[in-house]
């Protein structure tokens, strides 16, 4: 019988379908909360979509935004993340890692980096290579940036994560200037496997995250109906 690599962790997934943003946000917040309280519990991956919705970091500029904040019909949001814009819309896999870096590395360079990691394995497991840009987070295929990352870390515990652009409606993109980059387009895996869907690609994503993370992930059951919804964005 195969013995158990002592120095992989176990950690729960929660795969969560479609969820609005702000329900998801809020269920982080509390995910992050139970760690601060208690920090022997595990780490947690939670998968899942968004309704169409824009949100924007922390210090971002609405200068990249195509749209008038105050006037839009579209959802918006300003978090507490690092980044720019972004945009996400069903056909895009959103994956929030709720990780204690006391137990992999205190360095937040180092765990962009392997978020990027976890894309770039994701990717070449359907035969395409995906590079990194120097001076860029994300993960591009050729010029088209695939995978957008955005962190926050409190006490070493994060929250936010990645969105992998599988098979969604990219028009959604073309009201902002995603992440702040100008002169880079976006795409979505559609583009070179046709017909791939976010539930066939999931597995994968899981799979790279145990790989790079030395994590075992255990599926587990939640809702995010408890969770309180925000308001939008407002200036």
């Amino acid at each position: 019988m195969k013995q158990a690599d002592p120095t992989t962790k176990s950690g729960l997934l929660y795969d969560g379908g479609l969820v609005p943003f702000a329900l998801a946000w809020a269920w982080q917040q509390s995910q992050v909360q139970s760690r601060k309280l208690d920090p022997s519990l595990p780490d947690a991956l939670i998968m899942l979509e968004h309704p169409p919705v824009y949100t924007l970091g922390q210090g971002s500029s609405l200068d990249f935004l195509k749209f008038d904040p105050k006037t839009t019909p579209y959802e918006l949001h300003r978090i507490e993340r690092g980044g720019e814009v972004t945009h996400h819309a069903p056909g895009q896999l959103v994956g929030y890692p709720i990780l204690n870096l006391e137990r992999h590395q205190k360095d937040l360079h180092w765990y962009l980096r392997q978020l990027e990691e976890v894309m770039i394995r994701c990717i070449a497991h359907y035969g395409l290579t995906a590079t990194r840009i120097d001076g860029l987070t994300g993960v591009w295929i050729g010029d088209e940036k695939v995978a957008a990352i955005g962190i926050k870390v409190s006490r070493w515990i994060t929250m936010h994560g990645f969105a992998l652009n599988v098979c969604p409606d990219l028009a959604g993109f073309d009201r902002i200037i995603p992440c702040g980059i100008v002169g880079k387009s976006v795409g979505c895996l559609d583009q070179w496997i046709p017909g791939i869907t976010v539930q066939e690609v999931k597995p994968m994503v899981v799979q790279a995250f145990e790989e790079v993370f030395s994590i075992a992930m255990h599926p587990t059951t939640t809702g995010f109906t408890n969770a309180p919804h925000r308001r939008l964005i407002s200036h």
